[in-house]
């Protein structure tokens, strides 16, 4: 059953700064704080570290080796290895998600200066977290799909047990988020597409869930809209720089929906397929979507929100939208078994994701006729 929106809240502490050659403007934000600058490779060969130099005098050191789905033992030797003793008063967080991830895990201080407060804010481990301060974090995304800048939380992975942690604070909330369009623009149609689509999960997610509010529907739907119009078009288009300004535009939208509600069962149900599977996050938690959508036909409140998103015919047209991006939809192509989806459905036992959606495992149906 969906909320009762008679009373509801909304909060979002970032401010937004959207435009292209935004990044020119950032020592406006900067002030005159010491900077830790968070980035990865990529951004050595785009020449980004040299731009960001010319713009602001206050970065005090660099850190260069976010790998994708950032690993607790590599923040670990990171930290040990140049930031122990360092003393930084902003992170200045430029890349895709998992460097927006690991930025928020590195403004996380203890009393004293050790990453173990952040080790166990990772795993979950009891401490006194009225001791923790975060350091204030400004993003700038160069992909369009995390939503990172614009929440509280973030992932770190735990290779040795397969697992998926998340790090969060209610105050890991960023101070600023700079979209800039042109900082995308290089992207390649892989991952062009695999952040599309995680934006549209986030999007989709945050409709059936049951934190869902008037505000962060509004802004979901605003957000499919953009995706299912523009995603195709891009695809065909990379360079366009209206179709990356209208993707990002749809990835801010859909942080400021699930900024307020978390992600649910897609998600939930995709941290088993990339960590068993390898599928990379965009695919693993968007392939579902279809069959989601198809099992909300039942619960007509959502279904309506849907349609409005996706036209009336929403699980067709959505079928449409993957075929025309030549993205699978089904299980099998993703190399899972019958018993990997009993897996699937015994990880999401207390899972808080599994737990914010109205959609359940058992609504849905796997093998459609």
């Amino acid at each position: 059953m969906k909320n009762d929106f008679s009373a509801f809240s909304y909060y979002m502490p970032t401010k937004i700064i959207f435009g292209n050659d935004k990044l020119s403007t950032i020592n406006q934000y900067i002030g005159n704080r010491k900077t830790l600058l968070v980035t990865s490779n990529g951004a050595i060969k785009r020449g980004l570290i040299e731009r960001v130099n010319s713009f602001t005098p206050h970065i005090i050191s660099i850190i260069t080796e976010i790998a994708s789905h950032p690993e607790i033992n590599d923040l670990k030797s990171i930290y040990h290895k140049q930031l122990q003793h360092l003393d930084y008063e902003l992170i200045l967080a430029i890349g895709g998600g998992s460097v927006l991830d690991s930025a928020k895990c590195f403004a996380v201080k203890g009393k004293e200066k050790s990453f173990k407060p952040i080790e166990n804010l990772i795993r979950g481990i009891n401490q006194n977290k009225a001791e923790l301060s975060v350091t204030p974090v400004i993003s700038i995304p160069t992909t369009a799909g995390t939503g990172s800048e614009l929440t509280p939380w973030g992932t770190v992975w735990d290779n040795d047990i397969k697992k998926k942690h998340s790090i969060y604070l209610p105050n890991l909330f960023n101070e600023v988020a700079i979209y800039d369009p042109q900082l995308t623009l290089s992207v390649p149609e892989s991952i062009t597409l695999q952040t599309g689509l995680d934006t549209l999960s986030h999007a989709l997610e945050s409709i059936w869930n049951k934190n869902a509010s008037p505000i962060t529907e509004n802004y979901a739907i605003q957000a499919i809209q953009l995706i299912i119009e523009y995603l195709p078009k891009l695809q065909r288009h990379l360079t366009n720089i209206s179709y990356r300004e209208k993707i990002m535009r749809a990835c801010m939208l859909a942080g400021l929906a699930f900024s307020n509600t978390k992600t649910a069962i897609a998600h939930a149900m995709s941290y088993y397929i990339t960590a068993h599977k390898k599928i990379p996050h965009g695919l693993a938690c968007s392939f579902t979507l279809p069959m989601i959508v198809k099992a909300a036909e039942k619960k007509m409140e959502i279904y309506s929100l849907l349609q409005q998103a996706l036209g009336n015919n929403a699980y067709d047209n959505l079928c449409c939208f993957f075929q025309s991006l030549g993205i699978k939809t089904h299980y099998q192509d993703y190399g899972l078994e019958i018993s990997d989806l009993d897996q699937i459905q015994s990880t999401l036992n207390n899972n808080d994701r599994a737990l914010n959606s109205i959609i359940e495992f058992q609504d849905l149906n796997w093998n459609p006729s």
